[in-house]
């Protein structure tokens, strides 16, 4: 899983903070890692303009899963650290519940198998 973070002009993304926040996306998703090719990640400061007001840093992450299109989830917070551990929360259940329902669609699938393939009472 190949994870990318860009930032707004007003955040400064240096080394350490790029590590920390790959390693929070990267823990949080670990579990579907098998199943997505790249995390994007982008943060902004919707208050950068006028100073004040609460939940200022917004963090966007996008997944970009095998065989679908990408799908993300947005988290605003005061801090990078919150924004980034409430996107990944988001994502991850997002992710979960997206897999999930897949899978249930084929568990009910009412087509005969391919040629070839066994029924399970056989």
């Amino acid at each position: 899983m190949q994870i990318q973070i860009s930032s707004g002009h007003n955040i400064k993304i240096h080394e350490a903070l790029a590590t920390e926040i790959s390693s929070v996306v990267e823990d949080a998703l670990s579990r579907y890692s098998d199943h997505i090719s790249r995390v994007e990640v982008h943060l902004s400061d919707e208050n950068s303009d006028k100073k004040v007001g609460h939940d200022a840093i917004r963090c966007m992450l996008e997944a970009r899963l095998e065989g679908r299109q990408p799908i993300a989830v947005t988290h605003q917070a005061p801090t990078v650290d919150q924004a980034v551990d409430g996107a990944a929360d988001k994502l991850t259940r997002l992710i979960e519940s997206t897999l999930e329902r897949q899978l249930d669609q084929k568990r009910h699938r009412t087509d005969p198998p391919p040629p070839g393939q066994k029924l399970q009472d056989e």
